[in-house]
């Protein structure tokens, strides 16, 4: 059956799966799987331990897991960090999906949540196809609003070729700058996570394991909300 959401919004059980009583819990949650990996434990089974003491639902079990990470990650992240205010100046990287749908799940006002390393995931699934939305443009305004505010100086998007619309994403990148005079850049590749790892440029990502073993990254979107108008649904899990 064709996707024909219009917004990048929330599940039909965000609101109760996520309500201010489930919150305690949640955080509990994130701080035993955050124990287990300190341990060395699996990542699997322990998601299902600690799912399974919580009683979490699958989306639930997905925030969690996203939001949780060993002490030795948490360490070596923050070491990586550069601050948005440093990135004058500099061309970054950016994880295209990764950073695009959850800008697009923040304007919907969706739950988007604070992880145990600051960075802002969510919960949203394109599962192998891409389709804009409403909230797609407005995006990538608020992206670019935020990015001039900074003065970087270039912006290279990459974006997953195996994802069906990628190319159309692309080419909407390039007709935004032409139009607006960004100093953006656009790129389809099989594997972006490898690029993202290798480069010597500051990403922007959310990713774990590219996280883990990039360069530098800046955690921009935590940026971003701190600057809008308006209170974002953030959920800290931290």
């Amino acid at each position: 059956m064709p996707d024909k959401r219009k917004h990048r919004g929330p599940g039909p059980e965000d609101t109760k799966l996520f309500a201010a009583g489930r919150i305690a819990s949640l955080r509990s949650a994130v701080a035993d799987l955050s124990m287990l990996l300190t341990k060395g434990y699996a990542e699997t089974s322990s998601l299902k331990l600690v799912g399974d003491r919580f009683s979490l639902t699958e989306r639930q079990r997905i925030a969690v897991k996203r939001c949780a990470c060993s002490d030795r990650r948490l360490e070596i992240r923050k070491q990586k960090e550069i601050e948005p205010g440093d990135l004058n100046d500099k061309t970054i990287v950016i994880d295209g999906y990764n950073i695009l749908i959850t800008i697009e799940t923040i304007l919907s006002e969706a739950s988007v949540f604070v992880s145990r390393d600051g960075c802002i995931r969510d919960i949203a699934g394109i599962h192998g196809t891409y389709r804009t939305v409403e909230e797609t443009i407005p995006a990538f305004e608020l992206i670019a609003q935020t990015l001039n505010s900074l003065e970087v100086a270039h912006v290279l998007w990459l974006f997953d070729s195996p994802v069906s619309n990628s190319g159309k994403l692309k080419t909407l990148v390039y007709e935004l700058a032409e139009k607006n005079n960004w100093p953006w850049g656009a790129e389809l590749m099989a594997n972006p996570d490898k690029e993202l790892i290798a480069t010597d440029k500051i990403i922007i990502t959310a990713d774990s394991d590219v996280l883990d073993k990039c360069t530098h990254f800046s955690n921009l979107t935590a940026y971003i909300i701190d600057k809008l108008p308006t209170p974002a649904n953030i959920i800290d899990l931290s």
